[in-house]
């Protein structure tokens, strides 16, 4: 217990992977069983050290736990402040559970050039900066954290991903480090213009103390931006499809599931705490590229011919709703924000597997080229069609409380908008509304192009085999998952209830 209070389990879980990472490093390259072993056994300990800091864990408490707060960058007042509360508890345990989940994977879908020391190795020091970013408690080192992120999966489509993997990872790497450059300086203008200090709790308890509401409105600027093309938001979204549409599986997963959710998450870790006065303000912007987004990413999806671009698009979309509960600045759209982040993270990233599963078998994504799966790989078919229910919000299943909570808090956005806005926020819920509608289209027509119908020619004369061990390993957690929170989503909720109240209930 007093170990975990002293912040080594956080520490642990943060840089665990990297001691991994370097053991990868260190094997023989020849043999690929041990590097594997190597990569299973570090993403394992590191998910077993966060169920145990969620054993551990004080769900009646709404402050920060089992952290520590250090000396780091004295020059700069910066320092090694890590802590745990309801907020960043389920981001941390689906950052473990889904690096867990792409190395099982991975252990017979290893892509081209086959090179798995390297891609474990990236994995491992993608989960670093995951990790990292849900528990720092300090501007500078959440900006490290965020930072981090962006090499190995600049390398992960890079080297490993599609025909136009080149165009793709550099794309992804400009926009993202363009974003973190005016992240960096909104830290930095903090810092000058306040109390001179990276402290997120002590900046957050000081509201934007002494700083006038238009340099408020600036520095909230250059946060947004940041973390808005992280989600990404429309009109930011651009490189999301390119990016998904040439990365390897395990990269999509990654990306999906968790990369996305540090944008969200900076929102409201950083950005709505701290400057409250200018999130008010720009709070109706962001629910209009929030609902353009869902009704944007949606006919985007109906445009697509490739299986894993349609998916992309379908991000678009769905964090459309995990902003537009952001946007309303108040206690039930930010926990349903903070419950969409989970279920996307899980759905999305289950279609990315089954697609790129499918993509194995059948050497394409073009729907036109696909059909019959029911046919000849039934057990796969199956899975699909659930995470496609799962994904358009039916009842019963995770996705359903990722968007209908969404959509009913633009119902009453918070009290400090003002009254006229309150109309725009119910006309925010009307265009959502149609979002779900729309959704059940696309994932429909994707189902009926890919499971039904009949098998193309040429695929009849070819065995087609259906969901193998790893692969059954590495999904049916997820798919558990999304129907115990689909059935009981009190899981999340009564976790991050007391930390959002706690933060924005005023």
């Amino acid at each position: 217990m007093n170990w975990f209070d002293s912040g080594w389990g956080l520490t642990m879980a943060v840089f665990l992977p990297g001691v991994g990472m370097l053991a990868v490093l260190a094997a023989p390259k020849a043999d690929e069983t041990l590097q594997k072993a190597i990569a299973l056994v570090t993403t394992l300990a590191t998910f077993g050290v966060t169920i145990a800091l969620a054993a551990t864990f004080n769900y009646d408490k709404k402050g920060l736990q089992l952290g520590t707060d250090k000396a780091w960058i004295d020059v700069i007042n910066s320092r090694y402040h890590i802590g745990l509360d309801g907020i960043s508890l389920p981001l941390l345990l689906l950052s473990a559970f889904i690096t867990v989940l792409c190395v099982i994977y991975s252990w017979d879908h290893f892509p081209e050039p086959h090179n798995p020391k390297a891609f474990l190795a990236l994995i491992l020091l993608l989960e670093i900066g995951m990790n990292g970013t849900f528990v720092a408690q300090d501007l500078i080192l959440f900006f490290v954290f965020f930072e981090i992120v962006l090499l190995p999966m600049f390398f992960m489509i890079g080297v490993w991903g599609g025909p136009n993997r080149e165009y793709a990872s550099i794309k992804f790497f400009l926009f993202t480090l363009f974003g973190s450059a005016l992240m960096l300086l909104s830290f930095l203008a903090l810092y000058f213009i306040g109390p001179n200090t990276f402290d997120i709790p002590k900046l957050a308890a000081l509201h934007g103390a002494g700083i006038v509401h238009s340099t408020q409105n600036l520095i909230f600027a250059g946060m947004f931006l940041g973390f808005a093309i992280k989600v990404p938001m429309f009109p930011f979204h651009t490189w999301l499809p390119d990016a998904h549409t040439e990365a390897p599986t395990v990269g999509s997963v990654l990306l999906a599931a968790i990369l996305l959710k540090l944008g969200t998450y900076g929102f409201i870790r950083i950005a709505l705490p701290i400057l409250p006065e200018a999130a008010r303000d720009w709070a109706p912007w962001i629910g209009l590229l929030a609902v353009i987004g869902i009704i944007y990413g949606a006919l985007g999806c109906l445009a697509q011919r490739d299986m894993k671009r349609l998916i992309a698009f379908s991000s678009v979309a769905h964090m459309g709703f995990v902003m537009l509960g952001i946007a309303t600045l108040t206690t039930f759209g930010i926990n349903a924000a903070i419950f969409g982040m989970v279920a996307h993270g899980l759905i999305t990233g289950m279609l990315f597997f089954v697609a790129g599963s499918v993509q194995e078998r059948f050497e394409t994504r073009q729907l036109d080229r696909l059909g019959g799966l029911l046919t000849q790989a039934p057990k796969l078919g199956w899975i699909l069609g659930f995470c496609a229910m799962a994904s358009l919000g039916l009842p019963g299943l995770a996705g359903f409380w990722g968007e209908f909570p969404a959509i009913l808090s633009a119902y009453n956005p918070a009290s400090g908008i003002a009254g006229s806005e309150f109309v725009v926020f119910r006309t925010y819920m009307v265009i959502a509304a149609v979002g779900t509608v729309l959704a059940a289209g696309y994932l429909l027509w994707m189902l009926q192009r890919v499971a039904f119908g009949t098998v193309k020619p040429e695929w009849e004369h070819v065995h087609i085999h259906d969901v193998h061990v790893p692969e059954w390993i590495a999904w049916t957690p997820m798919l558990l998952l999304i129907v115990a929170l689909g059935v009981y989503p009190n899981i999340i909720f009564r976790v991050t209830d007391g930390t959002v109240t706690r933060l924005f209930g005023g």
